[in-house]
């Protein structure tokens, strides 16, 4: 387990309670923050940043960061959303009751002992202000419970969403970092993983891109079917690896990796 630094204690707790997912997941994946830059395509500075508090990770990093740590990444961008919001709004809060104690230091010390006449009408503000106190104190609970609520129902629906809908690849875009993946090859219980994605049924494709991709890219190379570079881009070069990986294993030639081709890939020897 890593040795967190505490965070900003002016941290909205929402934004907080993000980071600490964040940190959970980073942790579960026992991965340096070097080499979750390679997996994320995030700097390694970025991602000090993100977890100390420092700056709010965009929504592309919070969803990588959920993907290496195995997380459902409908839950965590619904949390980030809401943590967003927050953010925008500032991080520093100042309570009436601070104000009211602040303006109170400055001005100056009321005399010890003031006139008999002027005592009702010191009871009355005191009594004014402790009841405009309450009354902030209830709407702030009310709006926290809110909140959670609304976390708890988006979460609640981004689950049945994801129940339904098939999980969606990324496609390549003018905007696209390059970034160069490192495969960690082993085996579990007779099936190849390179560390980055253990699926087995996610269709993939020309112009898709992402940790599925790359995880692709890495089992064919290990069969012998070279696709170049591992960075995650399915382009031509992984297209006609496929496709000779899938001719030597008597598959359908589509240049395709659907599940029959992700199985052998996961089982097959090296060549």
């Amino acid at each position: 387990m890593s040795h967190w630094r505490e965070l900003p204690a002016e941290l909205h707790p929402d934004v907080r309670h993000l980071i600490v997912r964040l940190r959970g997941l980073k942790d579960r994946s026992e991965l340096s923050k070097r080499r979750l830059a390679a997996k994320t395509g995030y700097s390694a500075k970025s991602w000090q940043r993100y977890l100390n508090g420092r700056s709010l990770p965009p929504r592309e990093a919070v969803e990588s960061m959920a993907r290496v740590g195995g997380d459902n990444p409908h839950r965590l961008l619904v949390l980030h959303e809401i943590a967003a919001q927050r953010w925008s709004e500032g991080r520093a809060v100042t309570t009436p009751a601070s104000a009211s104690a602040s303006a109170t230091d400055d001005g100056p010390a009321p005399p010890e002992h003031a006139p008999a006449e002027h005592q009702p009408q010191g009871r009355h503000l005191r009594v004014v202000v402790t009841a405009a106190a309450v009354v902030t104190a209830l709407s702030v609970t009310a709006a926290l419970l809110l909140a959670v609520r609304l976390t708890e129902a988006r979460a609640q629906l981004a689950d049945e969403r994801a129940g339904v809908a098939a999980t969606a690849v990324a496609t390549v875009s003018e905007s696209m970092v390059p970034v160069i993946y490192t495969c960690e090859l082993e085996q579990r219980d007779g099936r190849w993983y390179a560390g980055l994605s253990r699926t087995t049924d996610i269709l993939l494709s020309n112009t898709q891109m992402g940790l599925e991709v790359a995880e692709a890219q890495c089992l064919l190379q290990r069969a012998g079917s070279e696709p170049g570079d591992i960075d995650g881009v399915f382009g031509p070069k992984t297209r006609r690896a496929v496709e000779r990986m899938q001719k030597r294993g008597g598959l359908i030639v589509n240049g395709v990796i659907d599940p029959p081709t992700w199985q052998a890939l996961r089982e097959g020897a090296p060549q």
